[in-house]
This record gives structure tokens, sequence and C-alpha cells, in this order.
């Protein structure tokens, strides 16, 4: 007898590892024929520095493919964040080769490899407490709009929109708290890997990061996302998750008529494309346009 949920027969897995990879080109061709075998959906980056990943696909398939990654010389010790859906979480698979797994065009005589400098992984439970505590600066590591859809709280609003702009912003607004403990968290984890480590070469001395990001914070049976407020921005079809599942809370409201909602789509007409909150009602009205231009525009 099947164990699938018929509600929920699909899963969605998110994760990442900095390690050395030769040949990212050949890499990737071989493993999109893999993940397209099987049947996956998803985006996965490929680069010489590692792989980070996630891809949607029956529960069957995601087990054989978390199976043949851990068999795999260099990722026997990969970490998964595993989410039940009801479906596939992508249109299409895409693996593609790209010069870093995080766009921070870092000058390379500051390059950091997290293998070797990177912040103090805590766990949900340590990060928590943390959380708590008077003299702390809490860091998001990631984009506006992310944070803006859900973030810890207390925690500093990033005033930039990609992760290329993080060097110039922390030097311009972070220079005070370099003898503060620093908290920093991101959605999975990977792009705290090398934020903190950028932190400990500016002069940063006491560093941490949550390990595993929101996603694994939101699952921990002792913490359940406590004091994280709003929900989790995700780059597939879901657009966004719940995480704080001790106090659940909205703190976006709609584009359109300013009632409270957590749903981020992004203007039906393409040429706009504008990211915005929309509440049920305003969405069947605007048929998914963020403006009536926009709604005229497209017809």
């Amino acid at each position: 007898m099947s164990n699938i949920n018929p509600k929920e027969p699909y899963q969605v897995i998110l994760y990442y590892q900095y390690v050395p990879i030769e040949s990212p080109e050949q890499f990737s061709k071989e493993h999109l024929y893999f993940c397209k075998r099987i049947h996956l959906k998803g985006r996965i980056l490929v680069s010489h520095e590692g792989i980070n990943g996630t891809v949607s696909g029956t529960k069957e398939n995601i087990e054989r493919y978390m199976e043949y990654m851990k068999s795999h010389p260099l990722f026997s010790n990969m970490q998964f964040k595993i989410d039940p859906h009801v479906g596939h979480a992508f249109k299409k698979m895409h693996v593609r080769p790209r010069k870093e797994l995080v766009a921070w065009n870092l000058d390379p005589e500051i390059d950091i490899d997290p293998n070797q400098v990177t912040g103090k992984h805590v766990s949900p439970k340590e990060f928590h407490q943390l959380l708590q505590q008077d003299d702390v600066i809490i860091i998001d590591g990631r984009n506006d709009y992310e944070y803006d859809l859900g973030h810890f709280r207390g925690a500093i609003r990033p005033e930039l929109q990609t992760t290329r702009e993080f060097p110039k912003w922390v030097r311009e607004n972070l220079h005070e708290f370099k003898d503060k403990k620093i908290l920093t968290y991101c959605t999975g984890g990977i792009r705290c890997e090398k934020l903190s480590g950028f932190l400990l070469q500016e002069g940063f001395q006491d560093v941490v990061q949550l390990d595993g990001g929101i996603v694994t914070y939101g699952k921990d049976p002792e913490v359940q996302g406590d004091l994280f407020e709003g929900s989790c921005y995700v780059f597939d079809d879901r657009i966004s998750v719940p995480i704080n599942h001790v106090h659940p809370t909205v703190i976006t409201t709609c584009h359109h008529c300013g009632e409270k909602s957590d749903q981020y789509i992004n203007c039906r007409n393409t040429v706009c494309d504008k990211r915005h909150i929309v509440c049920p009602r305003c969405l069947e009205e605007s048929q998914g346009y963020c403006s009536s231009a926009c709604k005229t525009d497209h017809h």
C-alpha cells in the first residue's frame, strides 16, 4: 500500500553545498539529463564553487534524487530542506553553469570561500534564544521585497534588490555595529555563508548565521517559527510559505485595497511584471494586473 498522501503527493526540496566542481558545464549537462529522466522540475545552479538548487517532483522521485546526490562523493553530506506540495512548484527543469552560486560580484582580492571563512552556524533553538537578547544586531541577508513579506522581529531591512549590492550597503550602514553580536539569516542559508564571511573580513568580530535558514527554522519542532513575522518568500510557483506556527501573522497589505494579505504575484502585463501583494477579491477583480493602465495596455 502506498504511503503517499493523495492531497500532497509531491515534494519541493531546497539545498546547496560549497564544494569544488571541476567542470560545471559538463556536470550541468549530465545533471539535467538525470533530472529530466526522473521527471523533476526546478532550478539548479552549478559553479566551480559548488551547487545550489530547488526542485519539485513526486515523493518517490525526490527520494530517488536525494539518494543519487548522496551517493556522489562530493555531496555525501548534503542537507535537504523538504516541503510537501500538491504538485510541481516549477514549470520546467533548468540546470545552468554559473560563475557564482550567488551573484556577489566581489572583487577578486576579497572573494570569500565559505569553507575557509564564514560566520558560526547556530541551530534554530540557539538562534531563537539569541533573538531575545537585547544587545544583538539582526541582519536580513535577503532582498527588500523578501523582507517586506516576512522577517524576524527586529531585523534590519536591507535597502537593496540584488545580492551584489550588499557589500556597499554593509559598508555604508553597519560600520557602527562592528563590536556587536551580529545575527544573519536568509531563506535556506546559502546567502549567509558569504554574507557572514564578508562581515568578518570587514572587521565584525562576532558573527553567526542561522543554520538551514528560515525554512529550517519554521520546521524545528521546538521553535516552530516563533518570532518570525509574516511569510517567507520562495523562488517557485508557491511564492510564499508559512513559517511561524506559534503566532502566525500577516504583515503585508493588498496593493489595491489595503486589506491584509500575503499573496505575492507579478503583474499579468509582462512588460510591467510588477511584484505586488493582492487579496483574493482584488485578484479576481484586477485579473492579475497591478493597475487599470496595465490591463488596458495588455489588451
